[in-house]
């Protein structure tokens, strides 16, 4: 990685190193940032992430950290931005996923879904506005913020107050920094998902598609384009948030009940 001092934007992505952060993080790059990957246990391949984003002609500072430690967090920032001044961007990236209804829900389930998808961000988007003169904060929250998913609870209930916190503080920080997210639908399933249930998935999208990291990362790019756009959430699921419309007087049939 070069040394020199380089007068390009930064930006720190959360999860980095794998998935959907991994594809962030390269688009990023190929769209003239420096990056700042943060990632907290897959350090080879945040290696191998980092050598693809060097290839790119941009610097690349691997940052880790357990999310868990917020009373770190500024020390963290404080540090990230000395290795990169000109940081301007902060993408909440990084996911726990654990699938658990109300019921099954212990309180170590409990407490991992909320320090990892809202303690952190909340945390990471306080330091990092105490860092920078001017900026913009995305977070990555989940299409299922349309829905009452129960089976996910501790996890959609820390996603769905993501999206109350982006509002609040696209509140508190502008004018200097915008903070928007992204709810993506059906893009990266996880490894044990069936192609059956992709495709059983892809029935419920209007659009009768499964969506891509590049949808993902043009919408992330969108936002990080305007200086108009402040507390928003935009959804790329192909529709599929849209289909949930509930029992209503034009479906009623007398003759069936």
């Amino acid at each position: 990685m070069s040394t020199e001092p380089s007068s390009r934007p930064a930006a720190l992505v959360t999860g980095g190193a794998i998935r959907l952060g991994r594809a962030i993080a390269l688009a990023l790059a190929g769209a003239g940032y420096d990056i700042v990957m943060h990632y907290g246990r897959s350090s080879e391949a945040a290696e191998a992430t980092a050598t693809e984003i060097r290839a790119l002609g941009v610097q690349c500072h691997l940052a880790p950290l357990d999310l868990a430690d917020v009373m770190a967090i500024p020390d963290y920032m404080a540090a990230v931005h000395a290795a990169m001044p000109n940081l301007r961007v902060l993408v909440n990236s990084a996911s726990a996923y654990t699938q658990a209804t109300i019921a099954n829900t212990t309180a170590a389930i409990f407490d991992q879904q909320f320090q990892v998808n809202l303690r952190a961000p909340f945390f990471l988007t306080q330091a990092f506005a105490a860092q920078v003169e001017q900026g913009q904060v995305i977070n990555i929250i989940d299409n299922k913020l349309a829905f009452n998913q129960y089976e996910y609870a501790a996890y959609l209930l820390a996603k769905k107050t993501l999206v109350e916190f982006t509002r609040m503080a696209a509140l508190e920080f502008a004018p200097r920094i915008t903070v928007n997210g992204v709810a993506p639908g059906v893009v990266l399933p996880a490894g044990t998902r069936s192609p059956e249930y992709v495709a059983w998935r892809i029935q419920g999208i209007p659009l009768h598609r499964q969506g891509t990291t590049d949808d993902i990362t043009g919408a992330i790019l969108y936002l990080l384009g305007s200086r108009f756009i402040t507390g928003q959430v935009l959804t790329v699921d192909g529709g599929e948030g849209l289909t949930n419309v509930g029992q209503n007087a034009a479906q009623f049939d007398q003759d069936k009940v």
